[in-house]
């Protein structure tokens, strides 16, 4: 073969690579992307949860100064 020939076959297996490379997902990427969502999701639950423990703990401490004070 020629060097013509060889960098004719390079692009044409390039191109052929190229084109697989679409906004298709597969299946294995669809399920990353549910993961990540989920993870996020209960990431941002847990942080409200934390929150909300936090300020009834501020809360009851608050309640509990107020009670000794009297």
């Amino acid at each position: 073969m020629n060097s013509r020939n060889i960098l004719s076959v390079l692009m044409i297996a390039l191109g052929l690579t190229l084109a697989g490379c679409g906004e298709s997902q597969g299946p294995a990427e669809e399920a990353g992307e549910k993961i990540d969502e989920s993870m996020e999701s209960t990431t941002e639950k847990l942080k409200e949860a934390g929150e909300e423990m936090g300020d009834a703990m501020e809360e009851a401490g608050d309640k509990v100064e107020e009670a000794t004070e009297n």
